[in-house]
């Protein structure tokens, strides 16, 4: 399944993105994570953490998580295509960012050592993480722009329910064509230049609020 060419996206004015998964590969192993916390499989990693009985249990399960990210930023590497894609959408002028379930300073050195560069990287200490849409929202109100007018890209469930929830058209991409989480997106993209070709100049006469 690729982009459906027949989704108009002449009124997207900006674009966020998830970062694992999605810009990056951080080959981050979640079987891993969640062996080592306990965290059943039916359980968010984050959710899991925040029903154990005590902050000293939970400090020492967001300790784990967060040496598996710092490990996952120091070997990530760009998705095929993104960068190209990410460079031709900032010389067209539109307004990017990342909303990620990852602690932002991780994310940020992600950022900074792969050279990623976006206007905004929000994490789990800035919002209530994904699928929550508050942090995509914040990022609208920061850009001034109607949430209608933006899209978030994601690999997962919750970034389709969070964009879902936040008014946002909701991207999935999926390179391998699973089909997974497909239901939740307003489209399907299996290759970023397919993105690139659509998506042309915002026109930032139309992305205030109430316009």
């Amino acid at each position: 399944m690729t982009l459906s060419m027949t989704l108009s996206l002449t009124h997207i004015q900006g674009v966020i993105f998830d970062l694992d998964g999605t810009l990056v590969d951080s080959r981050l192993d979640f079987d891993a994570i969640r062996a080592e916390i306990a965290c059943p499989q039916d359980l968010g990693v984050l959710e899991y953490i925040d029903t154990l009985p005590d902050a000293r249990a939970q400090q020492a399960a967001h300790a784990v998580v967060r040496r598996y990210e710092q490990q996952g930023a120091e070997a990530a590497t760009w998705m095929p295509g993104a960068e190209a894609m990410l460079e031709g959408l900032r010389a067209r002028g539109f307004p990017l960012g990342i909303l990620t379930r990852n602690a932002r300073d991780i994310a940020t050195a992600t950022a900074q050592r792969l050279g990623i560069r976006v206007d905004v990287i929000l994490g789990r200490e800035d919002c209530p993480p994904k699928p929550d849409p508050r942090g995509l929202l914040h990022i609208a109100a920061r850009w001034d722009i109607s949430p209608e007018r933006l899209m978030y890209i994601g690999d997962f469930s919750y970034d389709m329910l969070a964009a879902r929830r936040a008014g946002m058209l909701a991207c999935l991409y999926d390179p391998a064509e699973t089909g997974a989480h497909a239901s939740l997106a307003d489209l399907v993209l299996t290759a970023f230049p397919v993105l690139a070709d659509r998506l042309t100049s915002p026109d930032t006469g139309k992305t205030q609020r109430g316009s």
